[in-house]
């Protein structure tokens, strides 16, 4: 036999150091992930507010599209780097390659120009495909197969990622809103060389960067906040859990750290060769997946995201007076980029390929088969509709949701008064009252805003690269129709802040002057402060954090009496639960005040819904793949579960456009009271369609337990 394959030997679980029932190299895992995790959610919760509002200009369409792409490309590598790392590398060298790609990509995204912002995203699509598959199979690494505690061991590490999704839009997100982008990019770029440095260092130093890495982020999110309500407790609540974590670690690593030979190659003597090859693959990979994500915008000639089914074809459907063959004109059109083929062609090639060995095994196994089909299926409607998180409800929250607690309503005696209100947080201008979202809306008794807005919108497209920069007829035409509105809308308040937080800003660029009307009586708020729409990204992780464990104890309870639902039962209740979630939201839109804003109360009941929807689905979703597969084909159809997520993603990026209030062919964004409604029929279609997909799974439910066989043997195996 070949040298080459010679395996390593495992380590003996049994012999590991452990702190509270758990091996010691449990919580490096924990740390070295959660800080992964704060760097992918803080991207996450300003990817598309920065589309949008930053150097780029896009419209709501063209936001959607590269955020459709983009998470279901960062969905569909774990299956590709799951394999490198078991066939080639080894988990250990895939995690260290996947930090640094996702550290290079997040430092390219603070250079403003379009190149470098796809260049990023292509470059943190192959980081995640080889760290988020292998840092999670090395947590399996550390427990015995016949051991009780692998099970509590990945929930404690599932608090880590959602600790880290917690932490980023506290900080990433409050400080690229207020202070600017490139600085939450730089947060988040930081964050991942943490992790990293984590994951390699020997123990001692592993100690002392995550005591002084939790006490920055600590002490960061106390002095970074709003300073409301809701972003204390929300702050307070992250620090306290981040502070214990970080204690448990340090106190688990004085006992010992991660063992080295946990993640290490399979053939260790082929290891050089196959680097090699790994990293020419990246080379190669990485363009690729900047063209898929950009729709080939980055190649020269190419203005737009491509759509490879020609416009002949879908124009007279887009010119229906029926909304359904509107709406299909839509979803034929964003299917159609080429990300979207790539997905549907590996999609139907899994699919045939299953259904192909599936019809080829015995009745039992085939049966249990056909379950992981079908609940697949309803998964990607469930996470298609989860992940409005990232996209539309992340600009519902900007546009649309109350996010200012004030201390005192404009009166009567307010009316006719001038005063002048701060853009930004500098110092100098912290004893002045903050331009908030309360302004929008309304009107501004001062004409002399209009100059003002006119050159801030000079300022910053003469700041963007050539490329990027407003054809003249354009700039002209927005600087018109921001002037000709009457009430002051998002766009206008966009590029006011945007200037105010250049370097070439002066000090009265930073002020604005605003004349009180009588329309305004009793609806802008002021002396309170104004929380950013992506902090609110940290509020399903918040939950998870909390109600995760109390989950895992109710299926526990319910198991002990004979009455925990089974999977399929506990999918349907998880699409029912999103149901509800967007029921939220729909009725928050309906009784939103006459300027279109709704309260965040609304929007607070919809994450809280959508945690217990996502405790009832995702924790059981990979568990019931390996329960039911046969053992020949759990790794293909675990690599199809992703894909079917991946796949979900961009599903969730078309169902945005149709929240779209801008489709980039325009110059403004609406008023509120335009666009409360857009959101709200949108979310209204999505309560229904995820609860009656939630009843239909619940109807065959019956069916898909009897086809699990449960308790039965399958004679293959």
């Amino acid at each position: 036999m070949h040298a080459g394959n010679t395996q390593v030997s495992k380590i003996d679980p049994e012999t590991l150091p452990t702190l509270f029932g758990h091996p010691t190299g449990l919580y490096t895992l924990f740390f070295a992930e959660m800080w992964e995790r704060f760097s992918f959610y803080g991207m996450r919760a300003l990817l598309v507010l920065y589309m949008i509002k930053g150097f780029l200009g896009f419209g709501d369409k063209d936001a959607n599209a590269v955020y459709g792409a983009y998470m279901a490309l960062i969905y569909m590598t774990p299956l590709f780097g799951g394999m490198i790392a078991d066939r080639m590398l080894g988990k250990r060298t895939a995690v260290i390659i996947g930090g640094l790609l996702m550290a290079m990509g997040h430092l390219l995204m603070m250079i403003p120009t379009e190149f470098w912002f796809f260049s990023a995203l292509g470059f943190l699509i192959a980081g995640n495909g080889f760290f988020k598959p292998n840092i999670s199979s090395m947590v399996g690494e550390l427990y015995a197969d016949s051991s009780t505690k692998r099970d509590s061991g990945f929930t404690i590490f599932y608090i880590g990622v959602n600790l880290g999704g917690a932490i980023s839009p506290l900080l990433c997100g409050y400080i690229g809103e207020t202070y600017g982008w490139e600085k939450g990019f730089g947060l988040a770029t930081i964050g991942m060389l943490i992790g990293l440095a984590v994951f390699v260092a020997p123990n001692f130093i592993t100690q002392v960067l995550i005591a002084m890495a939790a006490t920055a982020s600590a002490l960061g999110m106390v002095w970074y906040n709003a300073g409301d309500l809701f972003s204390l407790v929300s702050t307070y609540f992250v620090v306290f859990s981040l502070i214990i974590s970080a204690i448990v670690a340090i106190t688990a690593l004085a006992r010992g750290g991660l063992p080295k030979e946990v993640g290490n190659a399979p053939y260790p003597e082929l290891w050089s060769k196959n680097l090699a090859k790994v990293l020419i693959g990246i080379l190669i990979a990485i363009p690729i997946f900047i063209l898929l994500v950009s729709g080939f915008k980055v190649i020269p000639g190419f203005n737009d995201q491509v759509t490879l089914i020609p416009e002949a074809m879908i124009k007279p459907m887009q010119e229906s007076q029926n909304k359904l063959v509107k709406g299909l004109a839509k979803f034929v059109e964003e299917a159609s980029r080429p990300a979207g083929l790539v997905l549907a062609l590996s999609g139907l090639i899994a699919t045939v390929y299953l259904i192909r060995e599936a019809l080829r095994i015995n009745k039992i196994a085939r049966e249990r088969m056909f379950v992981v089909f079908i609940l697949t299926f309803f998964s990607i409607w469930f996470w298609a509709f989860f992940e409005q998180q990232g996209s539309s409800i992340n600009n519902f929250a900007d546009r649309n949701v109350d996010r200012v607690s004030e201390s005192r309503l404009v009166g009567a005696e307010d009316v006719g008064k001038t005063i002048e209100l701060r853009l930004t947080a500098d110092e100098e201008l912290l004893g002045m009252e903050y331009f908030s979202q309360e302004f929008l809306g309304h009107v501004n008794g001062s004409t002399k805003v209009l100059a003002q807005i006119e050159k801030a919108i000079r300022q910053v497209e003469a700041s963007k690269e050539e490329a990027k920069k407003m054809k003249e007829e354009k700039l002209l035409a927005t600087i018109a129709d921001l002037q000709k509105e009457p009430k002051m809308t998002m766009t206008a308040i966009t590029y006011l802040r945007e200037f105010a937080k250049q370097k070439t800003a002066s000090l009265e660029d930073k002020k604005i002057e605003w004349t009180f009307m009588e329309e305004s009586v009793g609806k802008i708020g002021l002396g309170g402060s104004e929380i950013p729409a992506s902090v609110f990204q940290a509020v399903n992780s918040m939950f998870i954090i909390l109600l995760g464990l109390v989950m895992t104890g109710l299926w526990s309870f319910l198991g002990s009496f004979g009455m925990e639902p089974t999977a399929p039962v506990k999918f349907s209740l998880s699409l029912i639960q999103v149901g509800l979630a967007f029921g939220m939201v729909y009725f928050g839109t309906v009784v939103s005040d006459s300027d279109g804003m709704v309260s965040s109360y609304w929007l607070l009941l919809l994450f809280l819904l959508l945690t217990t929807a996502e405790l009832c689905l995702s924790p059981i979703g990979l568990s019931m793949v390996t329960k039911l597969s046969p053992a020949r084909l759990v790794s293909t159809v675990m690599g199809s579960w992703f894909l079917a997520t991946a796949f979900a993603h961009y599903l969730a990026g078309i169902i945005a456009q149709f929240a779209s209030v801008n489709d980039g062919g325009g110059t403004i964004v609406p008023i509120p009271s335009a666009t409360v409604h857009i959101y709200g029929d949108v979310y209204k279609l999505l309560a229904i369609c995820s609860c009656a997909a939630g009843v239909i799974c619940l109807a065959f439910s019956p069916l898909l337990i009897k086809w699990m066989h449960i308790g039965e043997i399958d004679p293959d195996t």
